[in-house]
């Protein structure tokens, strides 16, 4: 990346042409795909079948790939994500431990970090490739780079063809609590079940664009994946006591679902709250079955750019349909029994909730399915289907005794809120996850703000807010927004909360509602099936909005300069009139008004000098030095005949004259949003735009003027926290007191060695019965 034009001009609105690639017929300049746009697309057909007893996934796919660019392509690369958990992947040896020296934590470990780094050693992970084929049988040369495969292609794939191919693999499922990650299995003890959360699983291809040719980034830890759209046939054979929940439409019910369960699915439909597909009674005897023989479920997805499942004989399900515009899609949330009665509660209706938000600041939901699966992945999207984790709490001495904290509730609903949204970002406007986080996770996060605050009042929502983000702005460990997503410092603020409060200040503060929602919206319908870039993102608001936005881009996303606008000074004038009589007056009282020096006060009562000493006054004891003369009267008048006639009016201008200064400390030029309080009781709200600061970014005093009756008593800047200004005391002129709670603790008293020694040992049986209360 070039160096930072503000470090080489100071110009804060200097425009971004430098900063974003050049318009072409592909992107254009107003942020649209241009009418020579293409992307790829990669059609599978997949069979997969999943060992219970040894955790292991064996598949066979086909893929067409069919070449759209203009280009020849000599070879492909396909992703290879579950080689992620070879001991030799890059991520895995990439890795950073942090045990302190020194301090309280001194050479010491977690647990759970520890087990992972033990358990990851034994794990066998990485996908086995037993084939690679075209269709007609004949072996393809490949090289397996990390979590990347290359193809070599004996015939060159010209634009406008296609190629078939076969892969064959298998590879070990993890236990996701133990060595992480956005799949795996949990493990449920008391019943020795498990439950499967099956994603990033098969071979799938990399994305080749105009923007980047092929995007074949190795995956390393944060920055997740883009890929290319493609229509998906996927059979999945399981145990027969699984259910099973997968990106698509379930193509053969009639094989996995009794009769029953098949009615209830058709009811769900038009129903005005979740139905029960599997009931609870179901899941339960399902958990107790173990059957011998397996069931395949087919599935058919079209138009998405990947596909995940989930499977266990654990599984609860639910459904209710929602039909709004042209979104007819069916909600459908899938746990286990230890998720209820939390999950049957809030899951689908959440996801409704966000299908109905998302589509009025989107475009309506076009998938036949939307689904929330409770497992071991706290938080993960897929099309069609997510992942998410928070669970009630449950008394194992009596487990119908559930409860679970505000934080686990709003927690549920957050997550699914956020997870859901990302099937329109960025499983529908495709941006590169791998590339820039901010892209999917940002624009997610800052229309989940939206949704959270039309679920119920006082939504406890921790990214949106300009005050909740302002501890993180004025660090000094980060990164600008616009930085890879693997060189990211404190990854949720910039890639999450950063862009998502930007966002939201842009609508509410910047723009507008009404200008931002238009922009917004367009940019979603321009990108949906396409893949954008950040230039695109930004043109695209700027084309729509008809505003300059390149400073807001380039303090926010290209910056780390923060926002802290001081008000240093008011200065309040009135016009002088230059009338000497007038003038001398006004001199007169302002001298007056004064403080009286001590000196003088204690003096007041002392007896002077020339007290009963008439003759010694004169001229001067008569007459201060504000009195006006003859000669002041005279050049007045002079001076006043010199005058133009607009010019002698000014003279009488009665108005306060008001000169308030400004400092821009954070460096983020942001507009100036003022409540002047004057003391009648009255207050106005003034708004003074972000190119106040375009000729000095540093300090500005900006004049008002008001009537003689409207005298200034207070100016506060931000007075409802909408920019995220760091430093909130230096926002009132004259400044104020700040007021918090002083905190009392009383030092305890600590053991010593003998005290410690003398202490009876207690036995194994009291040491159980203590840690369980």
């Amino acid at each position: 990346m070039a160096a930072d034009p503000l470090t080489l001009t100071g110009d804060k609105f200097r425009q971004l042409d430098a900063e974003l690639p050049t318009p072409n017929t592909y992107r254009t300049a107003s942020g649209a795909p241009g009418h020579q746009y293409w992307q790829q697309q990669a059609d599978y057909n997949i069979k997969v079948s999943l060992d219970d007893a040894t955790q292991r996934l064996s598949g066979q796919e086909r893929i067409r790939y069919q070449n759209n660019s203009p280009d020849t392509l000599r070879y492909l690369w396909l992703l290879l994500d579950a080689n992620k958990f070879r001991q030799d992947s890059m991520a895995n040896r990439m890795k950073t431990t942090s045990v302190p020296r020194e301090g309280d934590k001194a050479n010491r470990i977690d647990m759970r970090s520890f087990r992972s780094s033990v358990e990851g050693q034994r794990h066998p992970g990485g996908i086995e490739l037993t084939k690679v084929a075209l269709a007609n049988g004949k072996a393809l040369n490949y090289t397996v780079v990390d979590t990347l495969m290359r193809i070599d292609l004996p015939t060159p794939l010209k634009s406008g063809d296609d190629v078939e191919f076969d892969i064959h693999w298998n590879y070990q499922i993890h236990e996701q609590k133990v060595l992480g990650g956005r799949s795996g299995y949990e493990y449920f003890e008391r019943d020795e079940n498990r439950l499967y959360e099956v994603a990033q699983w098969f071979p799938r291809m990399a994305a080749y664009s105009d923007a980047n040719g092929w995007h074949n980034k190795p995956f390393l830890r944060h920055g997740e994946f883009t890929l290319e759209f493609g229509d998906y046939e996927v059979a999945i054979t399981v145990p027969e006591d699984f259910v099973v929940a997968a990106t698509g439409t379930l193509e053969n019910p009639k094989q996995v679902l009794t009769k029953a369960q098949r009615k209830r699915l058709e009811q769900a439909k038009d129903a005005d709250k979740p139905v029960y597909i599997i009931t609870l009674e179901e899941a339960l005897e399902n958990e107790k079955r173990r059957g011998k023989g397996t069931k395949t479920w087919k599935f058919k997805a079209d138009k998405v750019r990947d596909f995940a499942w989930a499977g266990s004989r654990k599984f609860l399900w639910d459904a209710q349909g929602y039909q709004k515009g042209a979104t007819d899609t069916l909600a459908m949330s899938f746990y286990p029994e230890e998720a209820t009665p939390l999950w049957d509660k809030y899951s689908t209706a959440s996801i409704i909730h966000t299908i109905d938000v998302y589509n009025d600041y989107s475009f309506d939901y076009p998938y036949p399915v939307a689904i929330s699966v409770n497992g071991p992945v706290g938080g993960m999207e897929y099309p069609m289907i997510t992942f998410n984790g928070p669970r009630p709490e449950i008394n194992e001495e009596d487990r119908s005794d559930r409860t679970w904290s505000r934080r686990t509730k709003y927690g549920l609903i957050t997550v699914i809120i956020h997870e859901i949204g990302h099937i329109y970002y960025p499983m529908i406007v495709n941006s590169d996850e791998r590339q820039w986080a901010w892209m999917d996770e940002g624009l997610n996060t800052f229309v989940q703000y939206l949704a959270e605050q039309r679920w119920e009042e006082d939504y406890p929502s921790r990214g949106g807010e300009p005050r909740h983000i302002t501890s993180y702005m004025k660090s000094s460990n980060q990164v600008p927004i616009m930085t890879n997503s693997e060189s990211i410092l404190q990854f949720g603020p910039n890639a999450y909360s950063k862009p998502a409060t930007a966002l939201n200040i842009l609508r509410e503060t910047i723009l507008g509602r009404e200008l931002f929602d238009f922009a917004f919206r367009e940019y979603a319908q321009r990108w949906k099936y396409k893949r954008p870039m950040p230039a695109d993102f930004f043109r695209t608001m700027e084309d729509a909005s008809g505003t300059d936005l390149d400073w807001f881009w380039r303090g926010w996303f290209y910056s780390t300069d923060h926002v802290d606008i001081s008000i240093d000074d008011v200065r309040h004038y009135t016009v002088n009139t230059q009338d000497p009589d007038v003038e001398s007056q006004w001199k007169r009282q302002q001298h007056h008004d004064k403080p009286e020096s001590i000196t003088s006060q204690r003096n007041s009562e002392v007896a002077r000098f020339i007290d009963g000493k008439p003759e010694l006054h004169d001229f001067y004891n008569e007459h201060d030095q504000f009195t006006a003369t003859n000669a002041d009267r005279n050049k007045y008048h002079k001076d006043l005949a010199k005058l133009e006639p607009f010019e002698q009016e000014l003279l009488k201008e009665k108005h306060n004259v008001y000169l308030l200064d400004f400092s821009n400390l954070g460096g983020l030029v942001m507009p100036i949003l003022l409540k002047l309080s004057y003391d009648d009781g009255s207050f106005e709200e003034l708004y003074l735009p972000a190119e106040i600061w375009v000729k000095n970014s540093k300090q500005v005093t900006k004049m008002l003027l008001r009537p003689p009756h409207k005298l200034l008593t207070q100016v506060e800047v931000d007075p409802y926290w909408q920019t995220a200004d760091v430093d909130t005391q230096n926002n009132h002129y004259p400044r104020q007191i700040s007021q918090s709670r002083l905190q009392l603790f009383k030092q305890k008293k600590k053991k010593n060695l003998m005290q410690k020694y003398a202490e009876p040992l207690k036995t194994e049986d009291a040491n159980s019965t203590e840690g369980d209360q």
